[in-house]
């Protein structure tokens, strides 16, 4: 018997609460659905006076009064299409610019080495 206690033995852990006091666990699905109220629609929100909700990933607006400035966001997205591919256009023409620059610096780099090969060669001759 130890003197002043087992100090390896540790003390007995209090038992735990019930995990959960309400009866809703206890609930079929649809019964939970109708108390929670977890039947909601998608996400509706007003900014200056624009309503917007979300649906299938993008935000849209549901204000059918200012139908001027649905029509002026439709023209700014079909301008920013247009921009977007012009500019991958442009990209696909300086790839292809830069392929050519690099083809021909290549090709005149043979063609200067290939003159020295030559004037060494003739002044050996010589």
């Amino acid at each position: 018997m130890p003197l002043f206690g087992n100090v390896f033995s540790p003390k007995k852990t209090p038992p735990r609460k019930s995990a959960s006091l309400s009866s809703l666990h206890t609930l079929d699905r649809v019964t939970r659905e109708v108390e929670l109220g977890l039947d909601h629609g998608a996400p509706v929100m007003n900014i200056g006076g624009q309503s917007l909700k979300f649906d299938k990933g993008q935000w849209v607006s549901e204000t059918v009064g200012d139908s001027g400035a649905n029509k002026e966001v439709q023209r700014l997205r079909r301008r920013n299409q247009q921009l977007e591919e012009e500019n991958n256009l442009l990209r696909l023409k300086i790839d292809i610019l830069l392929d050519m620059l690099s083809e021909t610096t290549a090709e005149s780099h043979l063609m200067e080495k290939e003159l020295e090969e030559l004037k060494n060669h003739s002044r050996k001759r010589k």
